[in-house]
């Protein structure tokens, strides 16, 4: 069997296509020399036929290369775009705590916008808002109170946003938090009014009898 071969660079196919028309090329051959003998015999099918059949495996073994290499390929895309924007958070923090202040204005203004875009069309997304739930795996509580207008952990303020590419986050969204008052009563359901209903009728009917 015809095998790959050793040290080719990722991404460099030119090798391994030498070898699947080298090994095309004695396949080939080996027909050719049957038919020249005039007596094909079992021997030379049999030679035939793995040749054949290492052509087949030697193809399928290029074609996951090359699905490889492209997986390789996409997954450094990712790291360096990852790193790259991982890098710009502290910038676009500066950003946004001068345009908090009014001081994103004029070409300041106009190139603050353009990273900003450029960052989104790379996949960078910012989150975090307040009243949102609050989620463990997305916001870290720095800050933490009780109040009677809530009825779950309630993200109540973002003292810096998150960041996030696809799925991954690349930094959580710090936020202060409030927690439902202790002992806050909710609100009767309609059933619970009913049953009020119920009894009061109840107690009435029972002195009317006496």
């Amino acid at each position: 069997m015809t095998e790959k071969p050793q040290g080719a660079e990722p991404g460099d196919d030119s090798a391994a296509e030498e070898a699947v028309i080298k090994a095309a090329e004695e396949a080939a051959a080996a027909g050719a020399e049957g038919t020249d003998a005039g007596t094909p015999g079992d021997g030379t099918a049999k030679q035939l036929a793995e040749r054949t059949a290492d052509l087949q495996r030697l193809q399928a073994e290029y074609q996951n290369y090359r699905k490889r290499v492209e997986r390789d390929r996409l997954t450094v895309r990712e790291i360096a775009v990852s790193n790259i924007l991982e890098a710009l958070i502290p910038v676009l923090d500066d950003i946004g705590r001068a345009r908090d202040h009014g001081e994103v204005t004029g070409g300041f203004k106009s190139v603050a916008e353009s990273l900003e875009t450029v960052v989104a069309k790379l996949g960078l997304q910012q989150f975090g808002k307040e009243g949102e739930p609050f989620d463990p795996t997305m916001h870290e509580a720095l800050m933490h109170s009780y109040s009677s207008e809530v009825t779950e952990d309630t993200c109540v303020q973002i003292l810096q946003p998150g960041y996030r590419i696809g799925e991954r986050i690349i930094r959580p969204a710090m936020v202060a938090v409030a927690e439902p008052q202790p002992g806050t009563q909710t609100t009767p359901g309609p059933d619970a009014d009913t049953a009020k209903g119920g009894e009061k009728k109840d107690q009435a009917d029972g002195g009317s009898d006496s």
